[in-house]
């Protein structure tokens, strides 16, 4: 760190950074603004053009626009390059125009001269002030990746505007070379506007220049994300760093039924200064998402907190918890982090489970019809499954999973069948077969330690051409046979806005609760976000509030996006299906 950065913030840094970024949201919003009015846009352009000034970043139109909201999103992120090159850009502005003003006295007669000299000079000193705000450091790898988008992108927007003018051109005389239409093209992609006189032989339609200006805006802003994007993960759970989870877990692992799943080896950990509690997280799309509760001792969770928040802060991440517990949520809210409350875990006493009564009649009908139809189910630790049978259950279980990618970040492992999982607890479900030997595997539960006395249900897999029900009887049969691997709890789905179903559908619920209601049970036809709380909801299970904690409400667009990434919904655009093959191989 540089000694600006070991000395604390006072108020008037954190003021001189929040003015330079509303600063830029000012400027921004203008440009915009300016683009889709003409006329006030023209005026603009006129006083830049006969006065010859106006503030900093202020020069009308979508480009510039694109430009100063960019450098408004990276400051607000705290990004040292950023700040580093506002200063330098603004401070020669700021040395342009106060030279032209102390050299040349017709252009002190304008008063939006001296407007922008002032503007601009309280934009360069919020910078210096709030210095010490910007903090976070970038990849790298920034660098030669900006180059290299720079160069590539301009050589191929380049071509591909001189072929749309060859394409468009009707000029008269059209003699043009290729060469020249392709000048004409880069020429436009640097300066937007270039000397007609010196390409007479070319007349593209507007909406040709048009297409080439939003490719330019494109490219600019292609070329600052990867010259300004943060760093995009950190190393990866190491075998160290598992067997001190897996002491943690052993110690405490009975807090947090999600707390196996911390021992992803996509995630990465920060341990407290004792060693006797850590927070596991992975960075995707900027935002650093903890899962769950810390692990360890409670007493030092602050110190793994307060790691993983410096951690983030440092690279400009922003900070986000998924799926905490009420109390790990209280703990993440002493360090200045909003919740929200996402949802429910549906946990079953195995102790105080029954399917009699009338409640369970609809329950116990459908669990005696998959019985009667000859299903059997066979419970056994990983660890006590041989080699070659848990290959064909791996198998399976890749040939019966919905689509290619392997979902789950919270609550799933990702990793069925590894050798150091062998306390994980497998149902298989058989039909009835023939009558000769055992049945046909139909379906797959696996479920993960809660302690050592507790399982949380990990991944369910069945044949789509096996009875409906199956899996509702696999879980029953778990409930009731709990005894056979020592379980008294069991973690099964987690339900997401429970409460707003559950409440929605009362006698004299509001007309917003309705709305909301309604609102999800559309978007369930494509996430079954309703159709998991019926399921689970079934099994009369203790609801388990679970919580998202922010910074910034903000944020919560942002982190919401990298949840559905994390969790397998989402998939960035653009990667290679071959790549996110290999990504599960490395888990496993």
């Amino acid at each position: 760190m540089s000694p600006d950065e070991d000395r604390p913030r006072g108020p008037w840094s954190q003021r001189g950074a929040a003015f330079g970024v509303w600063y830029l949201r000012t400027v921004t919003f203008i440009n915009f603004l300016s683009a889709v009015w003409v006329s006030f846009g023209n005026n603009i352009r006129r006083h830049n053009v006969d006065e010859f000034f106006t503030p900093y970043l202020l020069t009308a139109g979508f480009a510039s626009g694109a430009f100063s909201l960019f450098f408004a999103v990276t400051l607000r992120r705290r990004k040292r390059a950023a700040w580093i090159l506002s200063l330098v850009l603004s401070g020669l502005f700021l040395a342009l125009i106060g030279s032209v003003l102390a050299l040349f006295p017709e252009f002190r007669a304008h008063a939006q001269n001296w407007v922008s000299l002032v503007l601009t000079l309280l934009f360069v000193v919020a910078l210096i002030v709030g210095r010490r705000e910007f903090y976070a450091k970038g990849d790298r790898s920034n660098p030669k990746l900006a180059a290299v988008t720079a160069v590539g992108g301009l050589l191929t927007a380049s071509l591909l505007a001189a072929l749309l003018v060859t394409v468009t051109n009707t000029a008269q005389n059209a003699s043009s070379t290729f060469f020249l239409r392709w000048r004409y093209g880069l020429m436009r992609l640097i300066s937007l506007a270039p000397d007609e006189l010196k390409f007479l032989g070319i007349s593209a339609p507007n909406w040709v220049d048009v297409v080439i200006n939003v490719m330019s805006t494109a490219l600019l802003v292609a070329v600052l994300w990867a010259a300004f994007r943060s760093v995009r993960s950190t190393d990866p759970i190491t075998g160290d760093d598992e067997e001190k989870l897996r002491a943690l877990l052993a110690r405490h692992g009975d807090r947090d039924s999600l707390g196996y799943f911390a021992l992803r080896r996509d995630k990465s950990v920060l341990f407290s200064p004792s060693g006797k509690a850590a927070v596991t997280y992975r960075v995707v799309g900027g935002v650093s998402l903890a899962s769950a509760d810390p692990l360890g001792d409670p007493e030092a969770w602050p110190g793994a907190i307060e790691r993983w928040l410096a951690e983030a802060r440092e690279h400009g991440w922003t900070p986000a918890v998924m799926g905490a517990s009420e109390e790990g949520g209280t703990i993440y809210a002493r360090h200045g982090l909003d919740a929200l409350e996402i949802g429910d875990e549906a946990i079953v006493d195995t102790e105080e489970f029954t399917l009699g009564g009338r409640a369970m009649r609809t329950v116990r009908q459908a669990y005696n019809r998959v019985e009667r139809a000859g299903y059997t189910v066979r419970i056994r630790r990983h660890e006590d499954i041989p080699g070659p049978e848990m290959d064909e259950l791996l198998r399976l279980a890749d040939d019966w999973r919905d689509g290619e990618t392997e979902r789950g970040f919270s609550m799933a492992l990702g990793r069925l069948g590894d050798p150091g999982d062998g306390r994980c607890v497998m149902l298989e479900c058989r039909d009835a077969g023939d009558g000769e030997g055992e049945g046909r595997l139909r379906a797959l539960l696996s479920f993960v330690p809660w302690g050592d006395s507790g399982l949380s249900l990990d991944l369910m897999r069945r044949d789509r051409d096996s009875e409906n029900g199956l899996v509702e009887f696999m879980v029953l049969e778990m409930i009731q046979r709990a005894k056979e691997v020592e379980i008294t709890q069991i973690s099964l789905n987690f339900a997401m806005f429970r409460s707003v179903f559950e409440r929605g559908s009362r006698l004299g619920a509001g007309p917003v609760l309705r709305i909301w209601r309604s609102l999800l049970s559309f978007f369930s036809r494509w996430w079954q976000i309703e159709s998991l709380y019926r399921a689970n909801a079934k099994y009369r299970p203790i609801w388990e509030p679970r919580y998202m904690l922010f910074e910034k409400s903000t944020d919560l667009l942002r982190i919401g996006v990298a949840g559905a990434r994390a969790e397998g919904f989402l998939e960035a655009p653009g990667l290679p299906k071959w790549l996110n093959r290999k990504h599960l191989e490395n888990m496993r």
